[in-house]
């Protein structure tokens, strides 16, 4: 049974608890770049909100379309290298709207096990041929690629950075089997859009295969300004098809002027210098070095989602309170979230910590590692 803190300030690497607890560090937030309370950010939002009003009162195509939401569709696009981009209200919204649209009982999926949720509900509601291949696994790829063959199309879906595991996924071979068995490919990079990559595009620009990879979805929600929003960026006729057909798309109402006007900024900050997605691997390597030295075993590589894995869920539980109790915020992950024996505590580094955050949280996972067995 889940339980939700209650923050009573900003976002941000500081936080302060309602009840009274104040100088919090946070190592949960999906706020990698630290833009969702960045002043610059923040007045966008209020410039947005003040010129087009707090919302539309209605979905895209009757009367909710400003010249904002085609200004920032434009951007993504011309971030991320491609043709045309959709707004959605959430990434998942965009993952539950894409494969219905795209695909019939005559295609094929091809899904990697450990893919987030919304990909997997998205898939359950299309008609497709549904194969699932083991976690970044390309032998059983390849072999689910040639079962696959009969079917008129294949899509290949897959996370770019999975977030439980803050692993990343194989693209450059899975690109090399789509060529080699004509399928497209899909990522999302909710977890990569920002910060991976030399200029934080994600993890096709990480890995040399901008022009391989067909559909990219992903989220304004995290490292673009932490608000709310998903979009699907690729090929214009594919864009052009979900106006038409995607469901979340037709029946929700457009993202509010002031997110739109968040995640525009964010845009323009990581477009105009690459120094704040380049300022995440110290930080990362720091955190993930001294854990390792102190003795902890940290899921995935060189991604800011760190897992300190401890496999016993009440463990996990009780070291994240723990670790609370010295100005550490952190939650464990158990099951149903990740599989059993696998719990951990998922600790996510943002480009705002500074050394010294970094530091004394290794240090507090030091101490209540060492009184509750999970260090010796």
């Amino acid at each position: 049974w889940k339980s939700e803190r209650v923050i009573a300030s900003r976002q941000g690497p500081h936080l302060r608890l309602a009840g009274g607890g104040a100088g919090i560090i946070n190592f949960c937030a999906n706020n990698y770049l630290g833009l969702s309370s960045h002043p610059e950010v923040i007045r966008a939002a209020v410039e947005a909100l003040e010129k087009f009003g707090a919302g539309l009162s209605s979905v895209r195509f009757i009367c909710g379309t400003q010249s904002i939401h085609k200004d920032l569709e434009e951007k993504i696009a011309r971030f991320h290298q491609r043709e045309d981009a959709i707004l959605y209200a959430s990434c998942f919204d965009a993952n539950a709207g894409i494969f219905e649209a795209l695909l019939t009982p005559e295609d094929a999926v091809l899904s990697d096990e450990l893919n987030h949720a919304s990909i997997i509900d998205g898939i359950r509601l299309c008609k497709a041929n549904k194969y699932r291949y083991k976690h970044m696994d390309m032998q059983d790829l390849e072999a689910k690629l040639k079962e696959a063959q009969k079917h008129r199309l294949r899509l290949v879906a897959t996370d770019g950075a999975f977030s439980m595991d803050g692993d990343i996924a194989p693209l450059r071979e899975i690109c090399q089997l789509a060529q080699k068995y004509d399928a497209l490919v899909f990522i999302d990079e909710c977890h990569a859009t920002g910060f991976l990559g030399p200029n934080g595009r994600g993890t096709d620009e990480l890995l040399g295969v901008v022009d391989k990879v067909t559909i990219i979805n992903s989220t304004l929600g995290k490292a673009l300004g932490g608000a709310a929003g998903g979009y699907t960026t690729g090929p214009k006729p594919l864009i052009d098809l979900l106006r038409q057909r995607s469901r979340p798309y037709l029946f929700s109402n457009s993202l509010p002027p002031a997110v739109v006007g968040c995640a525009s900024k964010a845009l323009d900050l990581l477009m105009e210098s690459n120094a704040i997605a380049q300022s995440m691997a110290a930080k990362t390597q720091r955190f993930r070095s001294k854990m390792t030295a102190a003795g902890f075993t940290i899921s995935g590589k060189d991604h800011p989602i760190c897992p300190v894995m401890l496999g016993d869920a009440r463990l996990a539980s009780v070291m994240a309170e723990d670790m609370l109790n010295r100005g550490i915020y952190v939650i464990g992950f158990s099951y149903p979230v990740v599989p059993k024996g696998k719990a951990r505590i998922r600790v996510q580094i943002s480009a705002v910590h500074s050394d010294e955050d970094i530091d004394r949280c290794v240090e507090a996972f030091t101490e209540v590692g060492r009184k509750h067995g999970a260090l010796p």
